[in-house]
């Protein structure tokens, strides 16, 4: 007789949450797509590499790192490029006896073409663009029928940039709802990634450095828009963007409690930036955050993980956590990238993948 394969920690929360949003659940997510955006650097410094120069690890290694985390099942979710995912889900087969979910980013929206050197994209108005499909990211083909659900990718991640400008923002949604349709006549389902704008002073017509009043607002109101017209079998399971402040997070928690909100990490940035955002958006009505950078950047990442799960889940305040993650690098070894003080500082890091 064959055991049957763990519950998807994602479905089980999700659940909950959606039912009484004042529960203690918190989704975390690994985010390991950012091959799709760096190019060499996407998997981090080697050992002894400078920032922007490198040595690079290898995309191999950026894979073991992913493997040691899923087998901790230290988060819930863990996206991926559909390359990575190739190797990972449906080869490997590493999700299907365990409870984290893997998810594929569906999308790459120009200004996260971060490639160094002359590379400007990020800075241009973003335009809508998909390297994958949604059979590719189940089974790695184009075919679907040689999709095997149990092994591959049944989540995506799709993401927006709107710049406050009706010809750039109408080619974005126009995308959006082209996936939506498919992922809803396929049974796929989605999360939706929304940035702030990313190039409001190169809009014709805008002056240089213009931007909505209340850049929180903007971002809020046009999720809440973007969504009004979205019938429940077409919708997001959950929301990753920026952290909005306080008030504006509350609000848009309360709009909708079927809508979760989910945070988006920004740059790397100090332990206590991590730590501190969880726990701050928690408090204030998110229930999700999906950190890439600042996993990568760690100097441990399956300590750092393992903190940052105590401290979502309320078991450890977010400075208590910085200073229990300095006394287990102690105790590995390893030499921290910054002091336990510098490391309790905060700073705003949640804004834009490329800033």
């Amino acid at each position: 007789m064959t055991s049957q394969p763990p519950e998807k920690s994602l479905d089980l929360k999700l659940a909950r949450i959606v039912a009484d949003p004042a529960c203690r659940d918190f989704l975390l997510a690994d985010a390991k797509d950012a091959d799709m955006a760096f190019g060499l650097a996407a998997p981090g410094l080697a050992a002894g590499g400078q920032p922007g120069v490198g040595p690079f690890r290898s995309i191999g290694e950026y894979r073991d790192q992913i493997r040691g985390i899923v087998r901790e099942r230290l988060v819930d979710i863990m996206l991926m490029s559909a390359s990575t995912s190739e190797v990972l889900a449906i080869e490997e087969g590493l999700f299907v006896d365990s409870p984290v979910t893997p998810a594929v980013r569906m999308n790459d929206t120009t200004d996260i073409w971060l490639a160094a050197g002359t590379g400007s994209y990020s800075g241009q108005p973003a335009l809508p663009f998909s390297t994958t499909t949604i059979a590719q990211a189940r089974c790695g083909r184009v075919d679907a029928a040689h999709m095997d659900r149990t092994r591959g990718a049944n989540l995506g991640l799709f993401s927006l940039t709107l710049n406050d400008d009706a010809a750039h923002d109408r080619e974005m949604l126009t995308a959006y709802r082209d996936f939506r349709i498919e992922a809803e006549r396929t049974g796929f389902r989605h999360f939706l990634e929304v940035f702030f704008p990313n190039a409001l002073d190169r809009i014709p017509g805008k002056a240089v450095g213009e931007k909505p009043q209340d850049i929180a607002r903007f971002l809020a109101d046009h999720v809440v828009r973007s969504l009004a017209g979205v019938p429940r079998a077409g919708r997001p399971i959950f929301l990753k963007i920026p952290y909005l402040g306080p008030v504006v997070t509350e609000q848009l928690a309360a709009y909708d409690r079927s809508v979760v909100v989910g945070i988006l990490g920004g740059g790397a940035g100090t332990t206590h930036d991590a730590f501190g955002l969880v726990a701050e958006a928690k408090r204030h009505g998110a229930r999700v955050a999906l950190f890439g950078r600042k996993i990568n950047a760690a100097e441990h990442q399956l300590s750092f993980v393992r903190i940052l799960r105590a401290v979502a889940d309320s078991d450890l305040a977010a400075d208590e956590g910085v200073k229990a993650y300095h006394g287990e690098l102690s105790k590995l070894g390893i030499r921290p990238h910054r002091s336990l003080e510098a490391d309790l500082a905060r700073s705003s890091t949640a804004s834009a993948y490329g800033g």
